[in-house]
């Protein structure tokens, strides 16, 4: 633990801050619903440009999407947020549309919770 490292007691916390993009983003595979795959002019790509979404080591592009509200919840949960800190928010400007995924569905059921 971070705190135990400095000397602090846990107690003297008033709140655990996390820190979340307006959208999402993943380096490498695996399953991603908010993705946006997309041509040049497209969602994904503005995103990826506009908010300098490349791999800081290997300068390779990052697969970009909506923001994922589940994902956040379950995030919220194991870290014990108490607030949110909201970035990146001006990377959105300029998009005509903005989407947010607020469930998912897997077999016809609507899950809203990862």
């Amino acid at each position: 633990s971070v705190l135990t490292g400095l000397g602090v007691s846990p107690r003297k916390l008033r709140g655990i801050y996390g820190t979340v993009k307006a959208y999402t983003t993943r380096v490498g595979e695996g399953p991603f619903p908010t993705e946006q795959v997309d041509d040049a002019a497209g969602v994904g790509n503005h995103l990826g440009t506009v908010g300098a979404e490349y791999g800081t080591t290997t300068g390779r592009a990052r697969r970009c999407g909506w923001l994922d509200i589940p994902q956040m919840r379950f995030s919220t949960l194991i870290n014990g947020f108490t607030s949110i800190n909201l970035t990146k928010l001006d990377v959105l400007t300029g998009l005509e549309e903005v989407k947010v995924a607020k469930a998912y569905k897997h077999n016809g059921k609507i899950l809203t919770t990862m």
